[in-house]
């Protein structure tokens, strides 16, 4: 990802978000001393070869993100080394653990000493947190500390430096099917890229999307995609609950397709049209003419009945998601509310229909803190695929995965040495 006329203090980076409507490719550039993100290109291509996180069809999927690479590629007029790959499925899971160290030692005597805290002690507290039994076919993805305590304070977001005799580390742990990772990540590779890291894409979009004062008094960002919704609750300015539902817009274009007797494609095109998230926002005088087939007679339909499915299937998602969050271990309100990211944020009147249905502010979220080619990308579609291309820059520091010892990468290592092998 090096370009001769581009300056040195300036990184460029990439992220492809793989979904089952569409992929997408997103190259940025980013200022080391102000930080400013600015977008170099953007790829798309639908996708055929995935379905709600699982790989259907190898070859074609493969073809799909070629395709996204290449058009981004192309936009930005440089070629992509490595990218960080976006990853979703019902496969994700999300858990609370943590864990506790004494800092020191004890100098023999019966009475603890206080120590200053160090990185070293930071990296131990994390690594006893993350040792929770796990399945042989499950990995960590991330390790996402909330906060530490020492002794009795608690709260803390940075502990080197301060003193004290123990200290606890609570944190969020994201754990992924380690094959449904490996097969993203092969196919990726096909590509004659390097996987730079394997991201869950609502952590991405959370990171384009959401300010740090919403982390801090409270949000749930909620990624709608084709087949799969994403849900991550932040509260203190760390990641309370993560879940995927396996449902999204997808459902709502079957709905359509199989009430109005229509095929898929042509649902698709009614719900973006003609359909609302609220059937009271739409006329039930205002006709649209459906499409006949085959000598079919000629049909008309109302907007307000059309809407009356959408809404239906779109109050379910709701109260899905809802269900998911009051699982999260949190009694304070979360005082931003929600923010609805992804292609099915961009139904009509849907956050309308959500603050009714959740009793909460409701806002849709695009990406944010932009320059460059904004307005080819600052649509909520777009938000995982650049959420994912700042990974490295603004993500990182989420995740200790790396300093901790990745054991994802580990098991990717494992893999290639294998195919090496037996080739």
């Amino acid at each position: 990802m090096i370009r001769s006329n581009r300056n040195s203090e300036k990184y460029i980076q990439a992220g492809l978000d793989v979904g089952s409507d569409k992929i997408c490719c997103a190259i940025i550039e980013v200022d080391s001393k102000s930080n400013i993100v600015k977008l170099l290109g953007i790829g798309t291509s639908p996708a055929t070869g995935i379905k709600k996180g699982s790989i259907t069809h190898r070859d074609q999927l493969i073809d799909e993100m070629d395709n996204a690479l290449q058009e981004a590629q192309t936009m930005a007029d440089l070629i992509v080394e490595k990218l960080s790959l976006g990853i979703s499925g019902s496969h994700i899971r999300g858990i609370n653990t943590q864990g506790a160290i004494a800092i020191g030692n004890n100098n023999g005597s019966n009475v603890p000493i206080q120590h200053e805290i160090t990185d070293g002690d930071v990296h131990r507290v994390l690594d006893l947190a993350k040792a929770v039994s796990l399945p042989v076919d499950r990995d960590i993805l991330h390790v996402l500390p909330q906060e530490y305590v020492i002794d009795t304070m608690d709260s803390i977001k940075d502990p080197v430096g301060l003193t004290g005799r123990r200290l606890e580390a609570r944190v969020h742990l994201i754990t992924v099917a380690t094959t449904a990772a490996t097969n993203l990540a092969s196919c990726a590779e096909e590509l004659g890229v390097d996987v730079d890291g394997i991201v869950y894409q609502g952590l991405a979009s959370s990171i384009a999307t959401l300010s740090d004062d919403e982390k801090n008094l409270g949000v749930i960002c909620v990624d709608i995609g084709a087949t799969t919704t994403d849900i991550i609750v932040y509260h203190e300015g760390g990641i309370r609950h993560t879940a995927t539902l396996e449902i999204g817009a997808a459902s709502i274009t079957n709905d359509i397709a199989v009430m109005l007797q229509v095929g898929i494609g042509d649902a698709e095109k009614i719900k973006q049209t003609y359909g609302s998230a609220k059937a009271s926002m739409s006329s039930p005088d205002l006709d649209f003419e459906l499409p006949a087939q085959n000598g079919q007679i000629k049909r008309k339909v109302s907007e307000h009945e059309l809407s009356r499915y959408v809404e239906a299937r779109m109050v379910e998602i709701l109260q899905l998601i809802m269900r998911e969050v009051s699982r999260a271990d949190i009694k304070e309100k979360l005082t931003y509310g929600m923010v609805l990211t992804g292609g099915g944020s961009e139904l009509k009147n849907l956050v309308g229909l959500a603050q009714e249905t959740i009793n909460m502010p409701v806002r849709v979220g695009h990406p944010v803190n932009l320059s460059g080619a904004v307005d080819v990308a600052s649509r909520p579609i777009y938000a995982s695929a650049i959420g994912l291309a700042q990974w490295k820059i603004f993500g990182e520091d989420l995740s200790l995965i790396q300093k901790t010892g990745n054991t994802f990468k580990g098991a990717m290592e494992k893999f290639k040495k294998l195919v090496k092998e037996f080739f």
